[in-house]
């Protein structure tokens, strides 16, 4: 375990651009405090002791402000950043080489018993503030954008932002290990949406103002008193 956890300070000190060295991340960051609490109340979860694996995870939530029920089952290299606000729920799974910033939730949608949280890939980013709600899995490689509400499987190396979740973008080339998501350029699918509609109205505003220049000249071309008399209803 304490092999495991040093290779977890190697991985955070190379994936993140503030952290001066791996004695740094070891001392002083609470995302990686969060996950040493957790490995070792998930030992004592899987021998049964839940008042005093659950206690454990009180008292890394109370240091760290990160919440990880000791039951769920976390890989390796997990860089949680900042942290503050992160619940992870019982039946969570994560996968290799995650990063996940401060404010997301990884939990359920009902009071159900069993699987009832998201199984997230490896190599996923989970942008600040994003919600990943219920049993379902999140692709490798995957991307959520900042504030995203995801209630739906991704697809692997698959970007999702907006409330709720739309995939924006797809790659086709695995994307190695990062922290990198561009949140400034990624499409919004709301506004994409609305862009089409305001495409369609102005399609039909066009043809309208078409069919209505051949009823003008086709009218210009009747007698006027023709015209007087439809318009009175005359016949």
């Amino acid at each position: 375990m304490f092999r495991q956890l040093l290779d977890d300070a190697r991985s955070i000190a190379q994936r993140d651009p503030a952290a001066k060295g791996t004695l740094g991340v070891i001392l002083l960051y609470p995302g990686f405090h969060a996950v040493i609490f957790h490995r070792i109340a998930h030992w004592f979860y899987k021998m049964r002791l839940f008042f005093i694996a659950r206690a454990i995870s009180q008292i890394s939530r109370f240091i760290t402000g990160i919440e990880i029920h000791p039951g769920a089952v976390i890989g390796k290299g997990l860089f949680i950043d900042h942290g503050m606000g992160v619940v992870i729920g019982e039946t969570a799974e994560i996968g290799d080489n995650c990063t996940i910033y401060h404010g997301v939730t990884l939990g359920g949608t009902g009071k159900d018993k069993g699987k009832r949280h998201p199984t997230i890939g490896n190599n996923v980013l989970i942008s600040g503030g994003a919600k990943v709600l219920g049993p379902f899995k999140v692709g490798d490689n995957s991307r959520i954008g900042a504030n995203a509400v995801v209630l739906s499987e991704v697809e692997e190396n698959t970007t999702v932002v907006g409330v709720p979740g739309r995939p924006v973008r797809k790659g086709t080339v695995k994307i190695a290990p990062s922290v990198e998501l561009d949140q400034i350029h990624t499409p919004d699918p709301v506004a994409q949406e609305i862009c089409k509609l305001l495409s369609r109205i102005e399609h039909l505003e066009n043809l309208l103002v078409e069919k209505e220049a051949g009823l003008t000249e086709e009218r210009n071309r009747r007698m006027p008193h023709e015209v007087f008399g439809q318009k009175c209803g005359i016949e």
